[in-house]
């Protein structure tokens, strides 16, 4: 543990609420959260910015509400930083690393905030699978272009043959062992680490197409049904559980429903407050 973990390891929502400052919002600066979460540089926390920044428009929130950029002149330097609300402040922390001793009691202080948890570390899993879960999405769209330009017709069988691959089921089966709705994806009730697998399936699945110059339906059929096979392999070797054995999570339409009433609570918090500098 570094010299700056051992001085904010002892992080206290007295601490985090001294930092704050009142100029038409409340706010934090990016900089400030950064050191006393424990991270030594920005560009290691602006990872975890910018994972809070695509869940919060995930959620349809305004980004540039919680998120202003300043630039500041420090030692006659201009210095870009980021001031970031409340809620800002929350998912930015949901999103930063577990693993250093401050974040852990920040989220603990965040999960709490309008209305405690009984567990914060299932808040911080549904902040992470929402993010997840965005970038499947992204990713998908992604194949699917490759995939149509490739010679794809049939997206559709085309999609089934990489679930097929991956969990020796196609996808309507699939959705009938899980009891999910017919008119929805397996990829809403799927916890991160299943995500995080299927994400990996998708990317795979686009650089085999791309790398081998693949074409055809029936062959991108194939090489989708492959990877699958690939990813279903190392999951079954590294856990030795089948992935259609993994446990059905909540929906994650409800996941945003209830991040988005937390934002609303944590928004909250700071009407009443006036005048503090």
């Amino acid at each position: 543990m570094s010299d700056l973990e051992l001085f904010t390891a002892d992080f206290t929502g007295d601490h985090f609420e001294d930092h704050c400052h009142e100029n038409g919002f409340t706010y934090w600066y990016a900089s400030e959260l950064m050191e006393i979460l424990g991270y030594e540089s920005m560009a290691s926390f602006q990872k975890a910015i910018n994972k809070a920044m695509t869940t919060c428009n995930t959620l349809n929130i305004p980004i540039m509400e919680n998120f202003v950029q300043e630039l500041l002149d420090v030692d006659s330097k201009p210095k870009h930083e980021f001031r970031l609300s409340r809620f800002a402040c929350y998912l930015t922390v949901m999103n930063a690393d577990s693993k250093k001793p401050a974040v852990a009691k920040a989220q603990a202080y965040f999960a709490t905030l309008a209305g405690a948890v009984s567990n914060y570390v299932e808040e911080v899993g549904k902040v992470e699978r929402l993010v997840v879960r965005g970038e499947v999405s992204e990713r998908e769209e992604s194949l699917s272009g490759v995939a149509h330009r490739a010679g794809v017709d049939s997206y559709p069988f085309f999609q089934n043959a990489g679930y097929r691959g991956m969990y020796n089921r196609n996808i309507g089966q699939l959705r009938a062992m899980r009891n999910v709705p017919l008119n929805r994806s397996p990829l809403d009730f799927m916890g991160k680490d299943e995500l995080a697998a299927n994400l990996f399936r998708i990317t795979q699945t686009e650089l085999k197409i791309k790398q081998e110059s693949i074409k055809g339906q029936q062959r991108l059929e194939n090489a989708a049904e492959h990877v699958g096979k690939k990813v279903r392999t190392t999951m079954m070797d590294i856990s030795g559980v089948a992935p259609e054995q993994l446990p059905i999570h909540q929906d994650i339409r409800e996941v945003k429903k209830q991040l988005k009433t937390k934002s609303r609570e944590i928004k909250a918090i700071d009407k009443p407050k006036r005048g503090k500098k």
